[in-house]
């Protein structure tokens, strides 16, 4: 008996149990702990993907009705532990909108306006003014939200946000641009109801109303005309996937975006082509969407100036004109040819703008190019002193007769082949060589394309320490083939649909 209770023979099968008891205990856990979170993540990534599936068909059943093939429709969603709401009231409104602006930039409001542009609300303060048009319609929207995740549906296009707070897009909004016409129907969802927890919701969408037309409607505004009147429309898109919006603009053709990241806005930027022709002379206008593949897309730029009452014409001094575009910038500079009292462009005395017949410049690529006129080039003025004393002159920038001498002390390194910085024709130039002597006609085409390639160009014209042009009967003309995608047409429409959760 004493030898049986002192025997180990039974110990080392319990010990080994307990061991291996030990270590399940201890696996389970660690897969509890460290798989649990990830299973997790993965059921609610398994359950994001069929939300957006689903909203993805509700866009689907959502056009039908805002296009009139049906009534309603409704959608069913299967939520977990999130919820789902309809953005349809004031409050929601504030945080999903669109605003489109329709301006002159000629306009003498403009400058202030300009600088500020890239700002939700920026337009508040020129509303009412001669060239601003601002027409707006609410959004809203219909979101499902787990945690900080959306996914939602809002201006006909699918979104979704993630907690990083980047947004991407589903499928794409109501918004089309073919280079030539913009079409935005505007999709107003109207309801507030919200679903909590685990559930299945069907979401029905229902619409009893035509669409309204908000442009073109020159009934309320005599600007909101097709083709468009204005020279810029800007598009701004304030909701919860600003970013992802602009992402999609910026795969349409020729468009500009802009970010406001305080306000969880997106601006569009769409230039139309400015009208062409013979008007009176402006301090200021644009040139938009010049060809600048062309050798010479301009056909007319000349400027006619009149002067009464003093036929010595540039008496004290001249004249300056700037073209501004991206980093580049073209300087031309006018005065008076003694004697003769002619037109030459040349440096005016006590001008400090610019020390050069045409001077161009790239501050991103540190280019210099300088040029004056040949000894033998001017634009004539006719003085009249019976029976009214007046004088005039035309200046065409496009004379093939007008010669001027390349006067840089380095190579003219934008006479090159196409490039970011250079364009044809590919020509060796440095001072004194046998290319060095243009044309007024190739040194205007060729730089003004390369100011093109940067998009709109600003055109500004001054006297300096001179005011006695007549602006009103003087005049500027300019004609030249457009490139790529111009805005011509704009239509948009708001459609008012209803939904509800059941």
């Amino acid at each position: 008996m004493k030898k049986l209770l002192e025997s180990e023979d039974g110990i080392s099968p319990v010990v080994g149990m307990i061991i291996v008891l030990a270590l399940t205990i201890t696996s389970i856990s660690l897969i509890l702990l460290y798989a649990t979170p990830t299973l997790d993540n993965m059921e609610d990534m398994a359950n994001a993907q069929g939300v957006e599936q689903a909203f993805t068909v509700f866009d689907s059943r959502t056009s039908k009705v805002a296009l009139g093939e049906s009534p309603s429709q409704t959608t069913s969603f299967s939520i977990r532990d999130g919820n789902i709401e309809v953005n349809g009231k004031n409050d929601s409104y504030n945080d999903s909108k669109i605003v489109v602006i329709c301006v002159n930039s000629s306009s003498g409001w403009y400058s202030g306006f300009e600088g500020s542009i890239y700002n939700w609300r920026s337009w508040e303060p020129y509303l009412g003014q001669p060239g601003m048009t601002e027409f707006n319609a609410s959004m809203g929207s219909i979101t499902y939200t787990k945690d900080d995740r959306i996914i939602g549906y809002e201006g006909g296009g699918i979104w979704s946000k993630y907690p990083s707070g980047s947004a991407v897009m589903i499928s794409p909004p109501e918004l089309h641009y073919n280079g030539e016409t913009v079409t935005l129907p505007i999709m107003a969802i109207a309801g507030g109801q919200i679903s909590s927890g685990t559930a299945n919701v069907d979401v029905t969408v229902s619409s009893g109303n035509m669409p309204s037309v908000l442009y073109p409607d020159p009934s309320v505004d005599s600007n909101r005309i097709n083709p468009v009147a204005s020279d810029k429309v800007l598009i701004y898109i304030k909701s919860e996937f600003y970013n992802a919006w602009a992402d999609y603009a910026e795969t349409l053709t020729s468009t500009n975006t802009a970010l406001d990241h305080e306000n969880k806005t997106a601006i569009i930027e769409l230039d139309t082509i400015a009208d062409m022709g013979t008007f009176p002379l402006a301090h200021s206008f644009r040139i938009t969407g010049m060809d600048h593949v062309g050798p010479a897309p301009i056909h007319n730029f000349s400027f006619y100036f009149y002067v009464e009452g003093d036929s010595s014409f540039f008496k004290s001094s001249g004249m300056i004109m700037t073209a501004t575009s991206g980093t580049k910038e073209l300087v031309y500079s006018l005065s008076k040819k003694n004697p003769g009292g002619n037109i030459i462009l040349a440096r005016a005395p006590g001008v400090a703008e610019s020390n050069y017949a045409i001077e161009y410049t790239d501050s991103s690529a540190g280019i210099i190019e300088i040029w004056e006129s040949n000894s033998s080039s001017y634009f004539s003025v006719y003085s009249e002193k019976k029976p009214k004393k007046f004088a005039e002159g035309t200046v065409d920038f496009l004379s093939d007769t007008y010669l001027m001498d390349y006067d840089s002390s380095s190579q003219a390194t934008s006479w090159g082949s196409v490039g970011a910085t250079s364009t044809t024709p590919d020509l060796y130039i440095v001072k004194g060589n046998a290319n060095s002597t243009q044309s007024l006609n190739n040194i205007s085409q060729h730089y003004l394309r390369l100011l093109a390639q940067e998009g709109t160009i600003e055109y500004n014209w001054d006297q300096k320490k001179n005011d006695k042009i007549e602006m009103d009967k003087s005049s500027y003309s300019l004609e030249y083939d457009s490139g790529g995608a111009i805005l011509t047409y704009l239509h948009v429409s708001r459609n008012d649909l209803s939904a509800t959760l059941t």
